[in-house]
């Protein structure tokens, strides 16, 4: 795994921490924290203790600010440095995007650029109402590639989505969350509260129903010929075959709380 200390990983019952560090710049994110990022999700995907993963930003003012600016001069200085750039930052957004289990992004001030990219990737978006959103891409002149723009329109639509890259301002917590953008907007205070709340319920769930809903759904976002259905009729039967699927029938007619083992 790459070894940074501005990409912090934990793991508390059934939940898997992954904080970017780097508040000194709102948590803008260098190459090697990209490259942490997907080793981190590498990691929580192999671990079968792990349910739910939550990723958030250390500091308190910022989930992430988008990415080092300072290293672009060296890192996306010519049309090669920047493939080589891009294909970094696109195997970090998609371990998020692809991860098997449920994500969700903690978002405390701002979530710009990147940050909003790394955002989207996630199944869930829960800020606090002092939080900001932009993607400042048309103020640098920067090119935004197909599959972070898809990610986008899939939550807001194309409508909301030309605003965020036309405009390039700064949307507050209710703007995002009338654009569906984030699921919830609370205080700050009741941020890790209803984040763990969430976590809470996805952990009592049956692991195989919850991936197998996931990868459906995922599919449904695909254009129709590249669906695999095949895959998600077998994701379903795999549920059926489940003793999870025995342990919910039994727990139900016994009137207890099921212990899902996902299996």
């Amino acid at each position: 795994m790459t070894q940074t200390d501005k990409l912090l990983t934990r793991k508390e019952a059934g939940v898997g921490f992954v904080t970017f560090n780097n508040p000194e710049r709102h948590n803008a994110v260098s190459l090697e924290m990209w490259e942490a990022t997907t080793d981190a999700l590498a990691m929580f995907a192999a671990d079968d203790d792990v349910r739910v993963v939550v990723l958030t930003g250390a500091g308190g003012k910022a989930f992430v600010s988008g990415a080092d600016i300072s290293q672009f001069a060296s890192a996306r200085a010519s049309i090669e440095a920047t493939r080589a750039y891009d294909v970094k930052t696109a195997a970090a957004f998609n371990s998020i995007y692809d991860f098997p289990k449920p994500t969700i992004a903690m978002i405390r001030g701002y979530c710009i650029g990147g940050g909003l990219g790394l955002a989207s990737c996630c199944d869930l978006r829960i800020c606090s109402d002092n939080s900001k959103f932009a993607v400042p891409a048309a103020k640098l002149g920067l090119g935004y590639a197909y599959a972070g723009l898809k990610r986008l329109v899939d939550i807001v639509g194309p409508s909301f989505a030309k605003e965020i890259f036309y405009t390039a301002r700064q949307f507050d917590a209710q703007e995002a969350y009338a654009m569906g953008l984030v699921n919830r907007v609370v205080p700050p205070a009741d941020l890790e509260t209803t984040v763990k709340d969430i976590t809470d319920k996805i952990c009592a769930n049956a692991p195989l129903t919850i991936k197998a809903a996931k990868f459906a759904i995922n599919e449904i976002l695909k254009d129709e010929s590249k669906r695999d259905i095949a895959g998600v009729d077998a994701a379903v039967e795999v549920c059926f075959a489940s003793k999870d699927y025995a342990e919910g029938r039994t727990a139900f007619m016994e009137k207890r709380k099921p212990a899902f083992k996902g299996k």
